[in-house]
This record gives structure tokens, C-alpha cells and sequence, in this order.
């Protein structure tokens, strides 16, 4: 392999190794095997261009066109396969949403479309700034400054998911490109650094001095973090009063987006133990773990609209809209595992009335929400805290009888955007046509999102936006964000005040009142304003979660809570049919798991590794354009084969065999077209002496191939201009090979390039085409002459007859 080869697969080994510091962004990995696949044509193509005779500027700009049409391929497909308006503009809108998601998602986001084609673009660009500047320009050392800013953004973007294994992996194919070059340097120049024969380089080996600095360098990057202080701050940390984006003046920002976070737990469940609590009330097994709610809708997400927290105080604040807050109390105590995120928010039965955390200044809360956030990102791991939350039990003739909410809460969680789809408004009318109040008609939207109509699918892409919502409203197909979302975006519709919350279906039971939380329960709820009762909680996702106990519309009305547990309801949907299957929990039944393992085994495998369709498509095209671009070198190489295949063979006594004329005439063709690939274009109106000269002449051919070029003009000229019978015996397909050899040697690098890549006598591929296309016209012409005339002629006939019969005047 020569150094300039070295160089090309070292460039693209080292800018894979450093892309491997990005994988914590997303959620799967598979668009780390479409960006392998864009460094490794990017380095094809570059390794390409660099043979060819342009200047060395015109490489990269030839890199970026490739990386553009691949990008166009594997993102925009569907505006088709060349550049064009519609294709740029798809291309455009990917991007766009990529950019959008940057802002809303969190680590690690969901594989949108733009996302990954954000990262697969960047590494490319990389692929391209690395190749250029360590092969093209051979300034290897400068090849580190790309490296290193695609390092510190994936890791620095990472955050406590990075790791010093991707520093570790980007250093080594530094090295790597380094040693390639080193090694060339001191091929070449070994003698002035060593001296003589016993230099490095004439015994074929390289200054080990080097090599152990290298070595060590990376050693003491790898091992100076241990002793070093850490540091709270993120590469992109903005933040300057404390960790975790902490601010001063009663404010906290943080980096979590809940629904984003839930998406991509729910798409990719795991059995993975989160928490753990303990609870003494017979309905602990329906009760909802919620974290936190979501209460401003801009028409693309749910989103928490206050950033304005206070310290977390020991008795939480009466909660929004309950009139009665004394009422029975349900305790328990939770421990968070080190599964749990660290940014995650505190699960809590809502709603919560005290709190008790070890730390409590780790802790803010945002009371409009009454959402507990953590002040650091290492508030929740391992925590173990007590809850005390009120147990409310309206029933439903109360909810129906409830008065209308406060206006300030009706402005506030009614508010829609002016661009929400139309189709939101009349199917929530359409609904709800029959209900007389507010819970009527939340009870009719629960209904119908739980009935045989709709579906629920996780593989169905994320958002909550409003094309999301008409997408939703008219495929019937999604999960938990899909349904509460939309069901509150109903609800405000219907001037119900509506939210979105978050965090986690009942656990499992561990026997006696303890309970297990797993990564398959993270779930999304619509949460209702009822005057007295403040919010609460509705179940819309078929097969999923508990039902609230006062959709049961049976309950006999009450005037207070009654401290007695009551039955719990059925459901207002079909439950999922029982199974027969010994293994089958009742709390798989209630989540409608039963049945269905082998799905969601599949549906929680992490996203392979292997090629999916997308960029199979794009392999494809690749293929298929590098195909036609070998048409002619194939079509070449076989007409070749096919005119001296038979020009050297012996006859019955051994000697030589007697050529045929068409034989000759081969071979004097592939000499012909053998100097026009190597840039001596055909002269017609030469003999075949006089273009022999000619090509003796401009090839500058040694003494044996000029022979031999003149054996075959002789020959040539015999079949042409002398009598019949003086057949050719020469071996002319082996004077053809010495020509050619002859010709290749003083041709030039880009000259034996260009004839075995773009042969120019291939124009005679394109030249039969046409002519067999034209032929081929011309018969289907009169093809269809014929047919007409064959057709028409019994017309004819008639009219020859009638013209014959009427007399002439």
C-alpha cells in the first residue's frame, strides 16, 4: 500500500474513531452506521480525485459535492434522486426541524430526521477537513484541529453520559494518521537523521523515540482528570451561578424536556429497576407516580411554562383549586435507583402535600405546577425521601356538578395557538355533541380514545406539535404522548383547563405493600381542572395505565371524601381479553402485555446496527452511479478481450495458425482505439503504414513496439490491399500487447488513469446505441406503417369499389 493510500484510510479510521464521542446524543446508534458509510465514500471519492490530473484544490470542493449528493440521497429521497427544487426544499425542511429539535430535546434525543442528519452532515464535514488537510496537503499534525472540535462538541454535548474511552478512541487514530506520516517522512529522509546504513530507515524501522512520546502523551491526557478537580460546568454550560444552570433570583433552568426524555423511554422500554416505594392504602396499585406537568402549548410542544421556583419547603402549598384539603393521607417512602436519570424530576403521587429529602436544598419547586426539580445532577441518584399526599375521591356526580373554573384559570390552560388544525376543534365537538358539562365531555373524549378505533403503536414517530396531532387525529395510531396531548388539546378546544403530565404508571407489586417501577412504565396523562378538586388526571391510552376511579359514572354521589377505600372502577374502555398463560401478571393484563412478548421484546431491542432501509437506499444509488461510471472501462476491457482472444493461436503442427481477415482487422482496430484511449485520436484518412508512423511517432515508442506496431499495419494492409490468399501468421494480439505496453509506459500516470477509467474510445458504446435505437425506430415505424396499411387497406378496397360503380357525370 503506498503512503498516499496509508494516509487516505488512517484519515477516515481516525474521523470514525472521533464520530464515536457522538453516540450518547442519540437515543440508538444506527445513524453512526450511515455516517461510517458517508466517511468511507468520502474517502473513496477523495482517493479518487487525487489520481486524477486537477489541482489539488478541486479535491475537496469534489468531497463536498458528494457529501451534499449523499445527504440528498439518504435525507430527501423523496424529492427525488437529483438536485432540484423539490429535493433542496425537503432537504431544507429536515434541517429546519433538526435545528428546532437541538433547542427542545434533551440527551439523549430521539433519532429525528434532522438530528441525525445534523450529525451525519458534521461528520462528513470532519471526513472532508481531516482528508484534505492530512492527505491532500500532507500536513498531518494540522488534521488534529477538526478531530478535536468534533470531539469537544460530542462531548461536550454529552454531558455525564461522555466518556474518557471516546477521548481515548479519537487519540488513537490520531496517532495512528501520525505514525502513517512519520513512517513516510522517515522512508524518505531516514538517512540524515540516522546517518549511513544503519539509519532507521534502510533497516525498515522507525524512530522509536517518537513513538513512546506519542504514547506517553496520551497516557497523561488519559490520567491527569483523575487527579485534577472536577469541574460542574458543561463545554456549553452557560450557566454562572452554580451548577446545573442554577440561577440567582428564585429561577432554575434545566436542560430536561420531559416529553422528549419520555419518547425516547417508551420507544425503547427497558426492565431496568428505576424505583422503588413503599405504600400503605389498598388502591396503591392504581395510584399514578407523577413527576411533574406540562402547562403551555405553543402549537409545537408542551412545554413548562414557569421558570420560577422557590426552595423546597417541608409542607407543599395548598394544591390549585381544592377547596377541601383536609382529607385522608396516603405515605410512602421511595428509593430512587442509579438507573434513574440525574436530571430527572422527583415522582410523587399528586397530589403531594409534604415532602421529606435528605438534602432539601438539592431541591426546587416550581409551585404552579407543584413540580420538584433538581438543583443538581446529582440530586435524585440513590435518593430515598417520604411523601404524604392527599387521597382524593370525587365521585362523579360531584365532577359533573362542579362549578365553572376561576377565570384566570380558564385564560390560562384554554389558551390555543391560531394555527391549531381545524380538524382538533370538530372532532372534539363532534365527540362531545351530547354531553351538558365538563366531565361529560371528558369522559366522552376518554371513550373514545380507549375505544376499537384507535390503536396503540410505539413505533409511530414522536411529537406533539400540531401537524403531529392531525397526523394522530387521522392515522389513529400512537402512544401515551400521542393520546394525552392531543386529548388536552381537545379538552382546551372545549374551554376545559387542560395540561399535560408526566412520569410513571403504578408499579408492580413486590409482595406486601412494596412496589417496583421499571423503564416500561413512563407514561403521559391529560390533567383537568375541576373547581374544588383542582386537577385531575384522565387515562385516554387504550391498554395502558389505571383508569381514574371517578370515570366510573356508577359512583352514588357524595358531599365530602369518605375515609373508606372505594371499589375500584371499571374501566371505560374494553379491558384487554385475559390469557391463558400461567406467566401472565394481573398487572401485565391491566398494561394489555399479555400475549405479546415477543413484541415488545422486539419493540425494546435498541435499533441494530446494521444497515437500515434508508441507508440501504443510499448504498444503492451509490452503487448503481458507481456502476455506470465503470460502463466504459467494463465495455472496454471486454471488447479487448473479445478482438484478441483468438490472435496468438498455434496451428495443427504446432506452428503459427493462419489469421482470418476479421481477425486482422480486430487487431488493428484495438490498436487504433488502444491510442485514442491514450490520447492519439484516430485518423482516417491515414493508411494503416501512415497511422502506424503516427503513432510511433507521438507515443514515442521503443525500438520493439515500433516493430511491432509496423508488423501490424503490414498485416493490415495485406488484408486490404493485396490478393486473396495471403493469410496473416503473425501473433498480432501479442504485438497488440507490446504497442499498448509501449504506449502505457510513456503515457503518464493521469494519461493510463484516464484510459482505464474513461476510455475515450468508449464514445463507440454510445454510438452503437444510437445507431441500434435509430435502427430499432426505424422498425417499429414501418412496423407500424404495415400495420396501418394492412388495416386500412380493406377501406381502401371499399372505396376503389365505390368509386369504380358510381358513373361519371
Amino acid at each position: 500500500m503506498t503512503t498516499r493510500a496509508k494516509l487516505t484510510a488512517y484519515s477516515a479510521l481516525a474521523t470514525a474513531l472521533a464520530a464515536l464521542c457522538m453516540m450518547p446524543l442519540l437515543t440508538t446508534r444506527g445513524w453512526l452506521t450511515h455516517a461510517f458509510l458517508v466517511v468511507a465514500v468520502i474517502a473513496a471519492v477523495g482517493a479518487g480525485l487525487r489520481r486524477a490530473p486537477l489541482y489539488r484544490w478541486t479535491v475537496p470542493l469534489g468531497q463536498l459535492l458528494v457529501l451534499f449528493l449523499l445527504m440528498l440521497l439518504g435525507f430527501a429521497g423523496a424529492g427525488g434522486v437529483l438536485p432540484g427544487p423539490a429535493t433542496l426544499r425537503v432537504l431544507g425542511q429536515v434541517f429546519s426541524a433538526g435545528l428546532d429539535d437541538i433547542q427542545q430535546y434533551a440527551i439523549p434525543a430521539p433519532p429525528s430526521a434532522g438530528l441525525r442528519l445534523i450529525l451525519v452532515s458534521a461528520v462528513g464535514l470532519i471526513a472532508v477537513a481531516v482528508d484534505t488537510v492530512a492527505v491532500t496537503y500532507r500536513r498531518s499534525a494540522l488534521a488534529g484541529l477538526p478531530l478535536l472540535a468534533l470531539y469537544s462538541v460530542g462531548n461536550g454535548l454529552a454531558g455525564e453520559h461522555s466518556s474518557w474511552v471516546w477521548f481515548a478512541a479519537a487519540a488513537v487514530g490520531y496517532l495512528l494518521l501520525l505514525f502513517a506520516e512519520g513512517q513516510d517522512r522517515v522512508s524518505r529522509w531516514g538517512r540524515v537523521f540516522y546517518g549511513g546504513a544503519r539509519g532507521a530507515a534502510e533497516s525498515g524501522k522507525v524512530n522509536p523515540g517518537g513513538r513512546q512520546v506519542g504514547v506517553l502523551a496520551l497516557a497523561v491526557a488519559l490520567l491527569l482528570p483523575v487527579v485534577l478537580p472536577n469541574w460542574s460546568s458543561g463545554l456549553l454550560d452557560s450557566g454562572s451561578g452554580g451548577s446545573n444552570g442554577k440561577r440567582a433570583g428564585g429561577s432554575l433552568s434545566t436542560s430536561l424536556d420531559p416529553l422528549v426524555s419520555l419518547e425516547a423511554a417508551i420507544t425503547k422500554p427497558t426492565d431496568a429497576e428505576l424505583l422503588t416505594y413503599t405504600m400503605e392504602s389498598p388502591l396503591a396499585d392504581q395510584i399514578y407516580l407523577r413527576t411533574g406537568s406540562l402547562d403551555q402549548f405553543d402549537g409545537t410542544n408542551w412545554k413548562l411554562g414557569s421558570t420560577a421556583v422557590t426552595d423546597l419547603p417541608a409542607t407543599l402549598p395548598t394544591p390549585e383549586g381544592l377547596r377541601n384539603a383536609q382529607v385522608p393521607r396516603i405515605e410512602g417512602e421511595f428509593k430512587v435507583t442509579e438507573q434513574l436519570g440525574g436530571s430527572s424530576w422527583l415522582p410523587m403521587p399528586y397530589p403531594a402535600a409534604t415532602v421529606q429529602v435528605p438534602n432539601r436544598g438539592d431541591w426546587k419547586l416550581d409551585p404552579l405546577t407543584r413540580t420538584v426539580l433538581p438543583a443538581n445532577d446529582k440530586a435524585i441518584r440513590g435518593l430515598e425521601y417520604h411523601v404524604s399526599a392527599l387521597d382524593l375521591r370525587p365521585t362523579a356526580t360531584e365532577l359533573r356538578l362542579a362549578a365553572s373554573a376561576p377565570s384566570d384559570i380558564r385564560e390560562h390552560y384554554t389558551a390555543v395557538p391560531a394555527d391549531l388544525p381545524p380538524v382538533v376543534a370538530e372532532k372534539a365537538k363532534s365527540v362531545t355533541a351530547g354531553a351538558r358539562n365538563d366531565y361529560d365531555r371528558a369522559t366522552a373524549l376518554v371513550n373514545w380514545f380507549t375505544g376499537p378505533d384507535f390503536t396503540y403503536d410505539t413505533s409511530v414517530n414522536g411529537g406533539t406539535g400540531n401537524n403531529a396531532i392531525a397526523v394522530f387525529l387521522q392515522d389513529r395510531r400512537g402512544f401515551c404522548v400521542h393520546f394525552a396531548s392531543t386529548m388536552a388539546a381537545m379538552a382546551r378546544v372545549l374551554k376545559i383547563p387542560a395540561r399535560v403530565a408526566v412520569g410513571f404508571t403504578p408499579g408492580d407489586s413486590k409482595g406486601g405493600d412494596k412496589y417496583s417501577v421499571t423503564g416500561r412504565m413512563y407514561h403521559a396523562w391529560p390533567e383537568l381542572y375541576f373547581a374544588g378538586y383542582g386537577w385531575l388526571r384522565f387515562e385516554p391510552t387504550p391498554s395502558r395505565g389505571v383508569p381514574a376511579r371517578y370515570t366510573d359514572t356508577s359512583g352514588a354521589p357524595t358531599t365530602a371524601p369518605t375515609q373508606q377505600a372505594t371499589s375500584a372502577p371499571q374501566t371505560a374502555s374494553a379491558a384487554p381479553a385475559p390469557t391463558s398463560s400461567s406467566d401472565c401478571t394481573p398487572k401485565q393484563r391491566q398494561l394489555g402485555e399479555c400475549g405479546t412478548k415477543d413484541k415488545a421484546v422486539s419493540t425494546a431491542a435498541e435499533e441494530s446496527w446494521l444497515l437500515s432501509g434508508q441507508v440501504l437506499g443510499t448504498l444503492a444509488a451509490v452503487l448503481v452511479l458507481i456502476a455506470l461510471m465503470l460502463v466504459p472501462m467494463l465495455w472496454r476491457t471486454a471488447l479487448r478481450r473479445r478482438r484478441l482472444g483468438g490472435g496468438g493461436r498455434r496451428g495443427p503442427g504446432g506452428g503459427p495458425a493462419e489469421l482470418t481477415d476479421a481477425q486482422v482487422l480486430a487487431a488493428w482496430d484495438e490498436l487504433i482505439d488502444s491510442a485514442w484511449d491514450l490520447g492519439i485520436p484516430p485518423d482516417e484518412s491515414r493508411t494503416p503504414r501512415s497511422a502506424a508512423r503516427r503513432i510511433t511517432e507521438k507515443a514515442k515508442l521503443d525500438a520493439d513496439s515500433a516493430a511491432a506496431t509496423g508488423r501490424l499495419a503490414l498485416a493490415t494492409e495485406r488484408v486490404l490491399y493485396a490478393p486473396p490468399g495471403q493469410a496473416a501468421t503473425e501473433p498480432l494480439a501479442a504485438d497488440v500487447r507490446t504497442v499498448r505496453r509501449g504506449m502505457l509506459a510513456t503515457a503518464g500516470r493521469a494519461g493510463r488513469t484516464r484510459a482505464l477509467l474513461l476510455p475515450p474510445s468508449s464514445a463507440q458504446l454510445w454510438w452503437r446505441i444510437s445507431d441500434a435505437v435509430r435502427a430499432a425506430r426505424t422498425a417499429v415505424g414501418t412496423a407500424v406503417e404495415r400495420m396501418v396499411e394492412t388495416l386500412s387497406a380493406p377501406a381502401r378496397r371499399v372505396r376503389a369499389r365505390r368509386k369504380r360503380s358510381t358513373p361519371e357525370s
